[in-house]
């Protein structure tokens, strides 16, 4: 992100979540909070914290609830596209004055809980990429703007987050924007579906031109599937993005707005830091490259993130027997059997697959969008070029 993002606190979705309850309980105060973004005269960052009870486990050792932790990202992701889709708000990463990048996290949280620091005093963090209240209270800053529902449980949460935020940012009363707060519904408690073992080392692949919601669903929902070793352990994680190089997209519609790979590299990069890093104004981390790949390490040095080139139909699981996981789309599902063929052929075990859910505007109520195939065209990397080639030929 290219300023200082402002923080949108969520408390928790209804139980069960679904994507109609999810419109009922936040789509007023998430149109609030990108409609007065929009008016900036500069593009700006907006990272939505959604304050929910996401992992089972003590101390340390945590397991997230996956299938529930995705879903609840594709409803908001959708939720969020569908919003901005009505009021002209570009969302791909980059899209210039007007534009809001809208970055969600999940943070692990009930009402009333209470958190106990570390004896030099820091909260710590978990095995997993999703912090608790506490540690992101203290550790995720600064933010420009903090906005929040105006119900009960929206000032409850603002209260525990500037509790434990106090002598780490100070905030102005003009920072902290109380705005519509939808309507209350049934205090979720947590999930009762299975938690997800976590892996070592998990891929996926993509495109990643003018990063997306979609994208971010996919690398947000691939990040949760790691497992994350202790701090100052010698040990890492790592997810491999694979991302098309440049002459698979020569054939694209609208190639001349293709970006460079190295630029969708780096934009990647940006997204995951936001997920994993501390310090909200860093636009990207430091990194190094070696044959086709980007590499950065993030968490304090315990999750490596590589960006390699893919060169072939299948990337880096064909040629890394050390690959666990990857995490399909349901248009990339033939390509995730495709390559475990491949590896078995090879004697090599095949990856376990995980499928994100659809990015999906008829789920959220919204009559006026015929089919699903329409909505995903709307916020496809395609539609984004066309509209960038449009633009420069003042046809828009």
């Amino acid at each position: 992100m290219s300023s200082t993002p402002s923080l949108l606190l969520l408390p928790s979705p209804p139980s069960p979540p679904s994507p109609i309850t999810l419109s009922a309980a936040y789509r007023d105060t998430l149109t609030s909070a990108l409609l007065k973004l929009k008016s900036s005269p500069s593009p700006q960052a907006l990272v939505v914290a959604l304050a929910l009870p996401i992992l089972k486990g003590r101390g340390r050792s945590k397991l997230i609830f996956w299938s529930t932790s995705q879903s609840i990202l594709a409803g908001l992701y959708t939720l969020v596209s569908v919003i901005c889709a009505k009021e002209g708000i570009p969302l791909d990463v980059g899209a210039g004055p007007g534009s809001v990048d809208v970055r969600i996290l999940l943070i692990d949280h009930e009402r009333g809980a209470r958190y106990e620091h570390d004896f030099d005093g820091k909260y710590e963090t978990n095995s997993t990429a999703v912090l608790d209240l506490a540690a992101f209270a203290t550790s995720v800053r600064p933010w420009k703007t903090v906005y929040h529902p105006s119900s009960e449980a929206g000032y409850e949460l603002l209260s525990s987050f500037l509790k434990y935020a106090e002598g780490k940012q100070t905030f102005m009363q003009s920072q902290l924007v109380a705005i519509e707060g939808g309507i209350s519904l049934t205090e979720p408690e947590r999930p009762e579906a299975l938690v997800q073992q976590p892996f070592r080392s998990v891929c996926l692949g993509g495109t990643f031109d003018h990063l997306h919601p979609g994208h971010k669903l996919l690398l947000h929902a691939s990040l949760l599937l790691l497992s994350i070793p202790k701090k100052d352990s010698d040990q890492t994680c790592t997810l491999i993005v694979g991302i098309s190089a440049d002459e698979l997209l020569a054939k694209k519609k609208y190639a001349d707005e293709l970006q460079s790979w190295e630029h969708r590299a780096k934009t990647v990069l940006s997204f995951l830091c936001t997920l994993l890093e501390y310090d909200t104004t860093a636009t990207s981390p430091p990194t190094t490259s070696k044959d086709d790949e980007l590499i950065a390490t993030l968490r304090d040095g315990r999750v490596v993130v590589r960006c390699v080139a893919i060169r072939d139909p299948f990337g880096p699981p064909i040629h890394e027997e050390a690959c666990e996981a990857i995490v399909v789309s349901a248009e990339t599902r033939g390509g995730g059997k495709a390559i475990n063929d491949r590896r078995t052929d090879k004697g090599w075990k095949p990856l376990d697959v995980f499928e994100i859910d659809v990015l999906d505007a008829t789920e959220v109520g919204e009559q006026d969008v015929s089919r699903t195939e329409d909505f995903a065209a709307k916020i496809s990397s395609t539609t984004i070029r066309q509209q960038r080639a449009e633009a420069r030929r003042g046809g828009v």
